[in-house]
């Protein structure tokens, strides 16, 4: 994710009504019928505006039988929301208490000398520093098909599809229709 989707974050939900939409989610999962009626408004309104909070990915839908159900990404929301806060800021790691030491003691541990991932870590805060350092070789504004990805990642594990899954669900990169991106440094958990 680039500069340009935290803009596109900030224009979709600078709308009343999907304000509103957030702020009724923000309470627990509800379907269209409900938030309709809630807001007073048609329910081809509600669809567009779900639909324009869902391209941002700050809402998800669960089916209950023949119910859709919306949910609000409270993670996703914030962390949109506080990039601005963090942009052009100090990118050190402090927000998870890492220090150079525990990262150099990391990498040591976990990657042999000619750079080889020995094994994924369970723990959270070093498969951060783990996935850190792995993404450190691809550029910033690229656009990289999945097989590119996949190429990148086995140079270093075999468990390529594992590695990709962990860079977009840790906001390391986004996917969007097969394509990869690195998000901004702001963005990333460390």
């Amino acid at each position: 994710m680039q500069l340009d989707r935290i803009v596109q974050f900030h224009k979709t939900v600078g709308d009343k009504t999907r304000l509103q939409i957030i702020a009724l989610l923000k309470q627990g999962p509800l379907h269209g019928q409900a938030i309709s009626g809630k807001l007073g408004l048609t329910p081809a309104t509600i669809s567009y505006h779900i639909n324009k909070l869902r391209e941002i990915d700050v809402i998800f839908e669960r089916r209950d039988k023949n119910t859709i159900y919306f949910n609000l990404n409270e993670k996703k929301l914030t962390a949109l929301a506080e990039a601005i806060l963090k942009l052009g800021g100090d990118e050190t790691m402090d927000s998870i208490s890492i220090t150079a030491a525990d990262k150099q003691h990391v990498l040591t541990n976990f990657f042999t000398k000619d750079g080889k991932l020995k094994n994924i870590p369970a723990q959270r805060k070093k498969k951060l520093i783990v996935l850190e350092h792995l993404v450190q070789g691809l550029r910033m504004g690229v656009d990289y098909p999945e097989k590119e990805i996949n190429t990148y990642i086995k140079q270093f594990h075999e468990d390529f599809a594992t590695i990709r899954r962990e860079f977009i669900m840790c906001q390391f990169m986004t996917r969007d229709k097969g394509i990869y991106q690195l998000n901004p440094k702001e963005l990333w958990p460390i």
